[in-house]
């Protein structure tokens, strides 16, 4: 699928960009802040779940730049330990360590004039946090074992798939250096959320699986479209891309249709919309409040307490449900802080 770059159009919504698929209003205001930053050289932040695409996010906003020429270079920080992130990072000279048999040019080095992809960037030390800050600040850093001093012109380009206000707060991510590389943000939102976009997304991986593999599935059942937009979608556009290349692949005809999907798709449409939803108060079932009033008797004067908390401990429990038991994610939708929902889990008795 080929397209071009070029301006905001004069309806003001933004033109596509290549490899990103997707006309939503959460997806437009995506497009428009690319198509913004990628004209400067600012620091980026990318926001969002792992598979939502912040990878393609970056590559645009490279290409888009007056860096396209140059390198595109991207490092998976939660891959690596520290050392050998230091290492790939910075460089090394011979000898700094162990297995340092020659010279290293690190990614920032070999990204000079181009732009770098810090992907997780939550998962790097306090120690690490410190001489990436000095590269934002000073564009200067040395290899590991080195003295001497190396410049560099990189474009730094973040994107980390939890909220690192939160890393902050438990004193695992340097605030100084969130600040820097939170010059923009862009929050790339979950596939859940832009549910509209998924039949062209589904024709867009059908189109490059027939092409790889050399088959020509080119109809959808409709039954099969509805379960993939009930469909909760925890691993996002990844999740999607990994089950159109399976159906591709096991398809008999030229159609792709319900028994071609996972049983997780397949089966669970009920569950899965429910789990996809942003649980709040309002999705708590009348029951649980007349519950919470059936267990105190009309003498006690602690009889709203006990009601909030029994609506409070469902309300926790169904977010958590809803997130995976994932406490980052389920903190965020409480509008909590993730310490908080630990102490709360305790006391209703669900940290189990």
């Amino acid at each position: 699928m080929s397209r071009g770059f070029s301006n905001p159009t004069p309806d003001g919504t933004s033109p596509p960009i290549p490899e990103l698929i997707g006309g939503c209003e959460a997806m437009q205001q995506v497009y428009r802040l690319i198509h913004k930053v990628a004209l400067s050289d600012a620091s980026v932040l990318l926001l969002g779940e792992t598979g939502t695409g912040k990878e393609l996010v970056a590559r645009a906003i490279h290409e888009m730049s007056g860096r396209r020429n140059g390198p595109f270079v991207r490092v998976n920080c939660g891959a690596l330990t520290e050392s050998l992130l230091e290492s790939e990072l910075f460089g090394h000279v011979r000898g700094s360590f162990t297995g340092a048999v020659s010279n290293r040019t690190g990614r920032f080095e070999a990204a000079h004039t181009g732009t770098i992809f810090l992907d997780e960037i939550n998962s790097t030390t306090p120690k690490l946090q410190v001489k990436l800050l000095r590269v934002l600040q000073e564009r200067e850093f040395e290899r590991v074992g080195d003295t001497q001093t190396i410049q560099v012109n990189t474009r730094v380009i973040a994107a980390s798939n939890c909220d690192l206000m939160d890393e902050i707060e438990s004193g695992t991510f340097r605030e100084d250096l969130y600040y820097r590389l939170n010059v923009v943000s862009i929050v790339i939102p979950p596939l859940r959320d832009r549910r509209d976009d998924i039949p062209e997304l589904v024709v867009y991986f059908l189109n490059i699986y027939n092409e790889i593999n050399d088959r020509y599935v080119i109809h959808i059942d409709p039954d099969a479209m509805e379960a993939m937009k009930d469909y909760h979608w925890p691993g996002n556009v990844r999740e999607l891309q990994n089950y159109v290349e399976r159906a591709v692949v096991l398809a008999e005809g030229d159609e792709l249709t319900l028994e071609l999907l996972p049983e997780v798709i397949r089966l669970e449409p009920q569950v899965s919309r429910r789990r996809g939803q942003r649980v709040d108060l309002e999705t708590l079932s009348y029951e649980v409040v007349q519950e919470g009033l059936a267990t105190a008797t009309a003498g006690e004067n602690n009889l709203h307490t006990k009601i909030v908390s029994r609506v409070e401990r469902e309300l926790i429990a169904q977010v958590m449900a809803a997130c995976d038991n994932i406490q980052i994610k389920a903190a965020g939708r409480l509008g909590i802080n993730r310490n908080t929902l630990h102490k709360k889990l305790k006391e209703y008795e669900l940290d189990h």
